[in-house]
């Protein structure tokens, strides 16, 4: 979070203050100095267990090979083995680093994690493989196949491990600092609730300060689907006092529509308290002035940087996505047949729900589910957002907790209305009521899944969260696809 857009106090102004207030002045600058250690430190063990990783990885592979005897069955000696995959692993870390894999908040709901994993390691191998042609050293393709499939797997795994033991270092207090957050709207329940699921960040979220006296006292949750994690509302504004009462390290302007004079006022009161400001801008911006958006593990920040976009991305996609959802179709083929005898016993009605969705360029298609309510229910209404809906049928239950009932988009994504992946299509009657900022979502072909579907946000409606579509549309490439795709099958096998 301190790569948000902030402000820093100059070092000279430090020194005139009084001398009771100078020592409270000193404690959220050691803690922000013991945090950073802690990240230092941590990060520097990240490369090495990456580091180990990557070798584990490659002598994996050999050993699958040489028991598999595929190929021409070459035989390496163990030092050529450890030595390649040394060599192998220190260009991966570099190449790692080079696309900031080892930030604080390099990370978008971890996906932007597993999208550098893959596309760095795929170019790794892609050089090994032109390598191999022009070599006097006789390489095996089917060895570097086998360790191209297992290096972005067990890294993958390796920093799931990782997220999982800083979430526990940081649970103990270790490389912890203290937030602030100006603002217990919708603005600053979101920047609560993605502190609260980014432990990486170090961030912890004391309480929110807010200037209406009838918030006050109200504890503020974590937009989840459960309630947990509150925290209290206090009075404010922002004084300098009230964030050397907290010991606040940082805190976070999260209110986009704040008066410029009130703004300024508070970012010199948190100047004077020695602490760090962020904020959040605000996210009306009209048409293309909007070009970009800085993800700091789900707080996104306006940049006004166009991105590339390789020439052949959409081809490629467009590839994949027949690819994928053919096979999907055939593979699946008893699943949904179960499925729709399922439907049928269940209730009257017909299996297939179908219904006029806006897709690419405001265009309008028909989408296909699977029935989960019953079938006297209008057709263009809000989605029920709670389980115990008296329109859901017994078997729609089952299919909208497992998310079954989208497979039937699968022939959407073959006919090319819609992508694997890509912004949720909406119904006409919402899409008529978007602001500037929303259609932005119409830019590209709408998908299955996305970020947003992997957040906690997916609470709420679609368009409340447009964020992590505008983020997508900027940054999408064909490795945050996949990386998305592969998030979004373990979400489906945790039944989340």
């Amino acid at each position: 979070m301190s790569s948000l857009i902030g402000f820093s106090k100059p070092e000279a102004e430090l020194v005139v203050q009084p001398s009771p207030v100078h020592l409270q002045l000193a404690r959220p600058a050691v803690r922000h100095n013991a945090a950073a250690h802690f990240r230092r430190y941590f990060a520097a063990f990240e490369v090495i267990a990456d580091f180990a990783t990557i070798i584990l990885a490659v002598t994996l592979g050999y050993f699958i090979y040489y028991r598999l005897d595929l190929g021409k069955h070459i035989h390496y000696p163990a030092k050529a083995v450890v030595g390649v995959a040394s060599g192998l692993a220190v260009i991966i870390i570099l190449m790692l680093d080079r696309v900031g894999a080892y930030a604080r908040g390099n990370s978008l709901l971890r996906v932007r994690e597993t999208e550098q994993v893959v596309r760095v390691s795929a170019q790794a191998f892609l050089v090994a493989f032109a390598v191999s042609f022009f070599s006097s050293f006789l390489f095996s393709r089917w060895l570097l196949v086998i360790t191209l499939s297992l290096v972005p797997l067990l890294l993958f795994v390796q920093k799931n491990l990782m997220y999982l033991l800083v979430r526990k270092l940081h649970s103990k207090g270790y490389g912890i600092e203290k937030v602030l957050i100006y603002g217990s709207g919708h603005t600053g329940r979101r920047v609560y609730s993605v502190l609260r699921r980014s432990p990486k960040l170090g961030l912890d979220p004391l309480a929110f300060v807010d200037d209406n006296p009838d918030k006050v006292g109200a504890s503020v949750f974590e937009m989840a689907y459960e309630r947990r994690r509150p925290a209290s509302v206090v009075q404010g504004p922002i004084t300098r006092e009230l964030v050397w009462q907290y010991g606040a390290d940082l805190v976070v302007i999260a209110i986009p529509s704040a008066p410029h004079a009130k703004f300024i006022e508070t970012v010199q009161e948190v100047l004077a308290a020695n602490a760090r400001v962020s904020f959040v801008p605000g996210h009306t911006l009209l048409s293309d002035a909007w070009v970009g958006y800085e993800d700091i593990d789900g707080v996104l920040l306006a940049s006004f940087s166009k991105s590339s976009r390789w020439m052949g991305y959409e081809l490629a996609k467009r590839f994949c996505d027949f690819l994928i959802s053919s096979s999907l179709l055939m593979v699946c083929s008893p699943l949904l047949l179960v499925l729709a005898v399922l439907i049928k016993i269940d209730s009257t009605g017909p299996v297939f729900f179908r219904q006029l969705r806006v897709g690419q360029n405001g265009r309008r298609f028909k989408m296909w589910k699977f029935r989960t309510m019953t079938s006297g229910s209008p057709m263009y209404q809000y989605s029920p957002n709670v389980s115990s809906d008296p329109r859901i049928t017994r078997i729609g239950r089952f299919l909208r907790r497992t998310s079954f009932d989208e497979l039937p988009q699968l022939l959407n994504v073959l006919e090319g209305s819609m992508s694997m992946v890509g912004p949720r299509p909406e119904m006409p009657f919402i899409v008529e009521q978007y602001k500037p900022e929303h259609k932005q979502r119409l830019r590209i072909k709408p998908g299955i899944t996305g970020l947003w579907q992997l957040s906690g946000d997916r609470a709420s409606r679609i368009h409340e969260n447009i964020e992590y579509d505008l983020y997508y549309i900027q940054n999408r490439n064909f490795f945050m696809d996949l990386a998305i795709l592969l998030h979004t099958l373990v979400f489906a096998m945790r039944g989340v």
